[in-house]
């Protein structure tokens, strides 16, 4: 945490609006992208006198379009591919995107996830097609292509043939109802899978190179308006991905290669039977053995993509929820031993990082213990502190702005709350009437008043989403712990965003020692 006050904005690609053409129209392919929106947003942002860019994971989504159930803990989401882009270097044709998108019926405050990931996935087939049939008119491209390839090949080899296969069998068919011996990665096999799949391994692979490719150009462009990106790391993965189909040692199954165990929070603030998510856990003495180097590779993938990285429900590597898999909710579960300062330490030597450096953050909500505590500042992360929660008891509560320590990043609510409009809509008389108090507010702009409350505090860093700089209500919320359905699918509106924010965000930000602007001028 030895850098200077900062503030910011959580808003993940997805949220994005459609970006306009110089006659006006919408170009939508249904979601947000890493095209010429994303611009747009930096632009505000740094007009806005934020520095701070938090996104949530940018992993293939999983069931439900969640980012936190990947198919791949180092691939890219695919979605998040702008065809604009593949139209600029050639790839895609101009004027046919422009017919696809006014096919395209989507609510524009509102994902169809349906809808815009066929469209999407036909139109990377297509540029998969332009690129692999003209190879000579894409020379430059295919010698960049093939150097990303080979330093990526570690993960790629896997995860572009875990892709295929999964084309092969379909992907409600989870790897262990493949044919035996592929399940079991037995070399022939999958060499021939490899050879009479290579195609469909060619077009994942060049799937993942535009997405870095693309995402690489606009972290530039951020980085280049003063703006650092803050990238979420989940701690769990998928039962069905390729990292536990390519290294099952590494997670505690059974026997037939089904898990165990399975990952959950015990009852909590968001929901009386805990959260069951099913996650296989990690066979963490099989780790500690191999000098924790898979979680090396991984954090080294989360920093291609962000400069700081939030590991999510960072208590676990402490102790974790340990649930049976039979179990139907995560009340029945006990706490295990995790990995501890040792998980750290390695991370440190494998990265090449000075003691307590690692450029982390620690989501430490929920049921925190002492050593829980403990290991973080240990292992030198800020914290998180989230200012709707505060209000639920007295004065002591350690998510109110006048509690806040300087190693902790304080947000107004995250992705899993809903907005500060909805929720003190539906807070109880108490919450009410203590915010009415603290804050000296009516609750009319109570997003605002929260984002003043953060900036103010002591917290190194304040990160507000940006529903709450946009006054909405829960209509905007971006999801619901506990819920499978309808999720993740909330898009801002052009009209939505207005210079009077960004000034006001600038002095805000200002005045509170966050952007290093001249009081006097941004007052003006």
């Amino acid at each position: 945490m030895n850098q200077p006050r900062a503030s910011g904005i959580v808003l993940h690609p997805t949220s994005l609006p459609a970006p306009i053409d110089d006659s006006g129209q919408a170009r939508d392919a249904g979601s947000g992208d890493f095209g010429a929106a994303a611009r747009r947003f930096i632009d505000w942002m740094a007009s806005a006198g934020q520095s701070l860019w938090q996104v949530l994971p940018f992993n293939p989504v999983g069931p439900g379009f969640s980012p936190y159930t990947s198919s791949s803990a180092h691939a890219g989401n695919p979605l998040l591919v702008s065809p604009d882009e593949l139209a600029a270097v050639g790839l895609l044709d101009g004027a046919m995107l422009a017919n696809e998108y006014a096919r395209l019926q989507s609510a524009p405050a509102h994902i169809d996830v349906d809808a815009s990931q066929r469209l999407r996935m036909r139109l990377l087939h297509l540029a998969a097609g332009a690129f692999f049939s003209e190879a000579s008119r894409f020379a430059a491209l295919h010698a960049e292509y093939r150097d990303w390839c080979a330093e990526q090949q570690s993960w790629l080899a896997d995860y572009s043939l875990f892709m295929a296969l999964r084309g092969r069998y379909g992907e409600h068919c989870p790897w262990p109802q493949w044919p035996a011996e592929l399940a079991a990665r037995e070399g022939a096999a999958l060499r021939a899978a490899r050879a009479s799949l290579s195609a469909e391994c060619d077009f994942w692979c060049f799937v993942q190179w535009s997405f870095a490719r693309q995402w690489q150009a606009l972290r530039a462009y951020a980085a280049a308006r003063g703006l650092r990106v803050v990238g979420d790391l989940p701690i769990y993965v998928a039962f069905d991905s390729v990292d536990v189909w390519a290294a099952r040692d590494l997670f505690d199954l059974d026997a037939a290669g089904q898990p165990r165990v399975v990952a959950g929070v015990p009852p909590d603030y968001f929901s009386a039977e805990g959260q069951l998510w099913g996650n296989p856990l990690y066979h963490w003495p099989r780790h500690a053995e191999q000098g924790y180097a898979w979680w090396q590779a991984r954090l080294r993938s989360a920093l291609r993509h962000a400069d700081i990285v939030r590991i999510d429900h960072f208590r676990a590597l402490e102790s974790y929820w340990e649930v049976s898999a039979a179990a139907r909710t995560a009340v029945d579960g006990r706490w295990q031993a995790g990995p501890g300062q040792a998980f750290f330490t390695a991370l440190e030597q494998g990265l090449a990082t000075a003691p307590g450096a690692l450029p982390l953050i620690a989501e430490d909500l929920g049921t925190i213990t002492p050593a829980v505590h403990a290991l973080r500042r240990a292992a030198g992360l800020p914290g998180m502190r989230v200012l709707q929660f505060g209000f639920a008891a007295d004065a002591h509560d350690l998510n109110l702005p006048h509690n806040l320590p300087e190693d902790c990043v304080v947000y107004t609510g995250t992705h899993d709350n809903d907005t500060s409009l909805g929720w003190f809509a539906r807070a109880s008389a108490h919450e009410r009437n203590f915010v009415r108090t603290y804050l000296k507010s009516d609750g009319h702009e109570i997003g605002w008043d929260l984002i003043h409350a953060a900036s103010m505090s002591a917290a190194r860093y304040a990160i507000y989403p940006l529903q709450d700089v946009l006054g909405l209500g829960s209509e905007a919320r971006m999801n619901t712990p506990g819920l499978a359905d309808g999720q993740w699918r909330w898009r801002f509106q052009w009209h939505q965003l207005q210079d009077w924010q960004a000034r006001r965000l600038r002095q805000i930000s200002a005045v509170h020692g966050r952007n290093g602007l001249d009081v006097e001028q941004a007052l003006l």
